[in-house]
């Protein structure tokens, strides 16, 4: 067994152990959201040249993705990115030369997309890899692009992360699934997939 697949990660809703607070998005269990930053985009486009600076052709797909991605919205200072490769579950294609770049390896989720969550070395980030083909990757693209082009829905969407920004969390991922059913309103709206359609 490979040191990569004897180590274990956390999952969705678990614990990531040993990062510091902004990591996390979660301090003393509340959630921060700040105003949009005109900074989101640059660190979008640095991130960009890092990565396909370490994988070339690899790379797929990288987009910016979430509520940093949409000019106006409040968000977690933490920049989501998507990355799509071949096959996100063949770590060894990829992994190396993004932990070569500064990037760390924090969730793996095989039973869910394959989905595999990295942290940058300098700014706060999400960097989400998914194998080519996976219906989340669409589903990420809708959300982003429907927020920016509807005005009522990207309201709704920030008004109801304020309400749950109000309330303590355990975990980080708490907060997120407490999101679900706004976001997959605004996703149906969007005429995006549903979460286990491929």
């Amino acid at each position: 067994m490979s040191p990569l697949e004897a180590s274990p990660l956390p999952s969705r809703g678990d614990s990531v152990a040993g990062l510091r607070p902004e990591h996390r998005n979660l301090v003393s269990g509340r959630v921060h959201l700040s105003q949009y930053d005109p900074k989101w985009p640059y660190l979008f486009r640095r991130e960009s040249e890092r990565v396909h600076a370490a994988l070339g052709d690899r790379v797929l797909l990288f987009e910016h993705v979430g509520s940093t991605a949409v000019p106006g919205l409040a968000a977690k200072p933490c920049v989501d990115l998507l990355l799509v490769v071949a096959d996100s579950a063949d770590e060894s294609a990829y992994l190396p030369d993004l932990e070569a770049a500064g990037y760390s390896l924090v969730i793996r989720e095989p039973d869910w997309n394959e989905h595999r969550v990295l942290k940058g070395p300098d700014v706060n980030l999400n960097l989400h890899v998914f194998p080519e083909g996976c219906a989340e990757i669409e589903r990420m693209r809708r959300f982003r692009d429907h927020l920016v082009a509807d005005a009522d829905a990207r309201a709704r969407y920030e008004a109801h992360k304020r309400d749950l920004a109000e309330r303590t969390w355990d975990r980080i991922q708490d907060y997120a699934d407490a999101k679900s059913e706004v976001i997959e309103e605004i996703l149906a709206a969007a005429g995006a997939p549903g979460p286990d359609q491929g």
